[in-house]
């Protein structure tokens, strides 16, 4: 079955399994820990894998998901970074005749129709649940939630609203990090303004995310190479990036098929309404394809993330390039 939130509050305790996948990486990972949370496992009674562990670990995990608990309470089985060549073994595992505890399969963008999906929509006592990044309107909800509960804001102003909304909503948990400390930073002031945002949003590196995600889009190849040296110099996780570019792209994607432009930051605008003009959708689904196979890359081969991730950007940013020359002429 699918479910949605208020499934998933209602019935997490009454499952086999759920399969947790998406985009969203923060979302998949917060839950887990609410699922944790709402049917009080312990740490003990906790055991959890990667799913490139499965056939190397396949008795210590039918062992931990089929036998009671030596301490008492429920046991919990998470299955990370699962895929649909996993559907087998997860299959084997969830229909156990002596299966004791609940599943928990956490995976990325899954294809419709494809096995792990498949599994999970269509079978009974067993759901599966999207997490997709953030739109323009669910971030800005999410946003005067988050700042409303910690720290009591009755005013957010329009110039940072804007702000906020572009340059969060790619990870879940990343945007509640950054909320958290804007919402510390105002303590009880009780309105945020722009010139508290871009001081807990750091101006350098937002700059460096923004110049990496438009100028690759607007085809400013110089740029986007820059940038990105300046966001793995400090440390930012390749895979971040790609959910980024994920993202940016979907974002793309809405406002060249539907017309439906995002709040835009004024630094960036112009890049963007220049990629709104260059990028047909077909070549815009071509790419996010792309990313969903650089994403498994970055989990499965073993290669480098930054090699991976430079030589992917190069090659993007010099396609839009193409694009933008072409619709010149």
């Amino acid at each position: 079955m699918k479910w949605k939130d208020p499934d998933f509050n209602n019935g997490i305790a009454n499952i086999r399994a759920v399969l947790i996948y998406g985009p969203d990486a923060g979302q998949v990972d917060e839950y887990c820990d609410r699922a944790i949370e709402k049917l009080a496992i312990e740490k003990d009674n906790l055991f959890a894998l990667d799913s490139d562990e499965l056939r190397e670990k396949q008795d210590a995990l039918f062992a931990e998901s089929c036998t009671p608990s030596m301490f008492g309470g429920r046991k919990m089985v998470i299955i990370s970074n699962a895929g649909d060549s996993d559907t087998k073994q997860i299959t084997e595992l969830i229909a156990h005749p002596g299966l004791c505890a609940t599943v928990i399969v956490a995976a990325g963008d899954l294809r419709a129709g494809g096995g792990l999906r498949a599994l999970f929509e269509g079978g009974d006592n067993i759901a599966a649940l999207a997490c997709y990044t953030d739109d323009a309107k669910t971030l800005a909800q999410l946003i005067r939630n988050e700042l409303s509960a910690a720290a009591g804001i009755q005013q957010i102003t329009p110039d940072a609203m804007a702000y906020m909304t572009s340059h969060l909503g790619g990870d879940r948990g990343i945007t509640r990090g950054f909320l958290t400390k804007i919402a510390l930073y105002v303590d009880d002031k009780r309105i945020v303004e722009l010139s508290d945002v871009e001081k807990c949003l750091p101006d350098t590196g937002a700059a460096n995310m923004d110049d990496f995600l438009y100028s690759l889009t607007a085809g400013h190849i110089q740029q986007t190479m820059m940038a990105l040296d300046r966001l793995l110099y400090d440390n930012t996780e390749p895979n971040m990036l790609v959910r980024m570019l994920d993202g940016h792209f979907k974002k793309l994607m809405t406002a060249v098929v539907d017309g439906q432009l995002p709040r835009l930051f004024w630094k960036v605008a112009d890049k963007f309404n220049l990629a709104i003009k260059i990028w047909p959708a077909s070549e815009i689904t071509n790419v996010l394809n792309r990313l969903n196979v650089l994403e498994k890359q970055l989990r499965t081969t073993g290669m480098p993330g930054e090699v991976l991730l430079r030589d992917f950007a190069l090659k993007l940013s010099a396609r839009a390039a193409k694009l933008a020359i072409k619709r010149r002429n």
